[in-house]
């Protein structure tokens, strides 16, 4: 069977199956989507796609935007960006304040929202305009040159994130955020506010399985040590407190997000988006780990 048989196979087998997750209510705005969506899109290395089901509905991606984040301060800052955020997995939830005080308000991880917040900062150190800089790599990264943030999204976050306004503050007194509270939670805010649909957000991850380099052109956008790093920090830290389990039952790396987003990288090969907005108890889509894991499961399509 080639990828495409597979993807049907598994996607109308899992469409199938009773749904046992639930919709991320703490952010108002994602409560509205459509529960029922479920789609799915692989990219090659040669820019060819294949998507079924919902794969053209657009989604909020929420922490999946913290893998580009990660990228533009790792192009900026260089190895030097360890010493601010660490590379473990964190073993709590992904909004806990417990580690930050006996680690010294040193994050676990980039993944974790304190270290996502962290790496925020030192966006908003390095760049003039971190909103719009950040936001042109995106578009870059993703060829697409409309990419806007959604201000619905990022305002149902602001009024209701008071936990990453206490995460982000307890890092600040403790010496790890360097700008206003304010102007950090801002970005962050706004940064998971990004909506793709399954077929961009597929694409948009290529380069992580191209060595750093886009797919299109073959420009550099990290390096290929660079490269090789964050997606051993997506197989290791990419889905919370189940990124063993993933690693374990999928066997890829790969970063969710609470808007039943996921997205998994297999370096020289492709790229696959999976969405279904309801999570697990870990946060994340019930259907779309169901579908990753039979996929990988029935194929060669794993880096194990």
């Amino acid at each position: 069977m080639n990828y495409k048989d597979i993807i049907e196979k598994v996607y109308n087998e899992t469409k199938e199956i009773s749904n046992e997750g639930k919709i991320a209510t703490y952010i108002p705005e994602l409560a509205n989507v459509d529960p029922t969506m479920f789609g799915v899109h692989m990219t090659n290395l040669k820019g060819e796609g294949f998507g079924i089901g919902d794969n053209l509905v657009k989604f909020s991606i929420q922490s999946i935007a913290k893998v580009l984040s990660l990228t533009l301060a790792y192009k900026i800052m260089g190895e030097k960006i360890w010493k601010r955020v660490d590379v473990e997995p964190s073993g709590t939830k992904f909004d806990s304040l417990l580690l930050l005080e006996i680690f010294n308000g040193i994050p676990r991880n980039p993944f974790v929202n304190s270290g996502a917040i962290v790496i925020c900062d030192i966006l908003v150190s390095h760049l003039g305009n971190a909103k719009e800089e950040f936001l042109d790599f995106v578009r870059d990264v993703s060829n697409l040159p409309n990419l806007t943030y959604s201000d619905k999204i990022a305002d149902s976050e602001k009024a209701h994130g008071y936990r990453n306004v206490a995460l982000c503050n307890f890092i600040k007194s403790l010496g790890n955020i360097e700008n206003d509270p304010t102007e950090v939670l801002d970005f962050y805010f706004d940064m998971c506010s990004l909506e793709m649909n399954c077929q961009q957000l597929s694409y948009t991850f290529t380069y992580l399985a191209n060595g750093g380099l886009k797919i299109s052109d073959g420009s550099k956008i990290i390096t290929k040590p660079q490269s090789k790093r964050i997606n051993a920090l997506m197989l290791t830290c990419g889905f919370y407190d189940e990124s063993g389990e993933f690693a374990f039952k999928v066997g890829l790396p790969g970063k969710s997000g609470v808007g039943g987003g996921i997205v998994a990288v297999c370096p020289h090969s492709y790229t696959i988006a999976v969405w279904s907005p309801l999570l697990n108890p870990n946060g994340n889509s019930f259907k779309g780990m169901k579908f990753l894991e039979e996929f990988t499961t029935h194929s060669d399509f794993t880096i194990f």
